[in-house]
């Protein structure tokens, strides 16, 4: 199967406020609606589980029976840190034959080309990932803030998700990462880059409309990404 993995458990400080921004309304419907949407009515997807705070799981849940989300098996707590929401999605699919695709669940426009691109590369590769070319220069600084590499432009690419793999290969990750006493990580495929190294993650093309929503600016975007459709 296909599983789509949204990982909804942020709490949206940057944007002010006391709602999870995941659950702020943009043009009529609730952000983490449109990211479910666009995997429910994604045909390649067979499944998909939300992954979010703890306290958050009722109204989560009341929103997906509400809205009829028939590909939702599963709404899950996460923990403190990123991983423990990848963890808790492994947990409830204990098959190794699945592909699991994690979304970010504030990255709402993710578009139909790039869950099929994903989806399609993982018939060739273990893991997979979305990005887009960087179009500034980036700088590396010392913890004195001086520069001391600038890396070309050409090779450098901004991260987004999907980020997809088969479970047997992320599975094995993550069993490496818990055993090494010093695991730390900010996303699954940093997990399958250090555990893994021989595993090539290959990188489908990105959009720049496939935004994750952190700032109030970026809700201005959403509103204007969303009247152009």
């Amino acid at each position: 199967m296909n599983i789509a993995v949204i990982l909804a458990g942020g709490s949206g400080t940057r944007l002010g406020g006391s709602t999870p921004k995941q659950f702020l309304v943009v043009k009529g419907k609730r952000i983490i609606q449109y990211t479910i949407e666009a995997f429910e009515r994604h045909p390649l997807v067979d499944e998909i589980v939300i992954v979010c705070r703890e306290d958050l799981i009722p109204e989560m849940q009341a929103l997906v029976e509400h809205h009829r989300y028939g590909k939702v098996r599963h709404v899950l707590a996460g923990g403190k840190e990123r991983y423990h929401s990848s963890l808790a999605a492994l947990a409830a699919y204990d098959g190794d034959t699945d592909n699991l695709l994690f979304h970010d669940g504030v990255r709402p426009m993710v578009g139909e080309r790039i869950i099929t691109d994903c989806i399609r590369a993982l018939d060739r590769y273990e893991a997979v990932t979305v990005a887009v070319p960087a179009t500034d220069t980036i700088y590396q600084v010392d913890d004195q803030q001086r520069i001391v590499q600038i890396p070309p432009r050409s090779s450098l690419r901004h991260a987004q998700t999907p980020q997809c793999f088969r479970a047997a290969t992320i599975r094995r990750a993550y069993h490496l990462a818990l055993q090494d006493p010093a695991f730390t990580t900010t996303d699954d495929c940093g997990v399958v880059r250090r555990y893994l190294p021989q595993v090539p993650i290959y990188v489908v093309e990105g959009e720049s409309t496939n935004i994750k929503i952190t700032y109030p600016e970026d809700l201005r975007l959403m509103e204007e990404l969303i009247s152009k459709v």
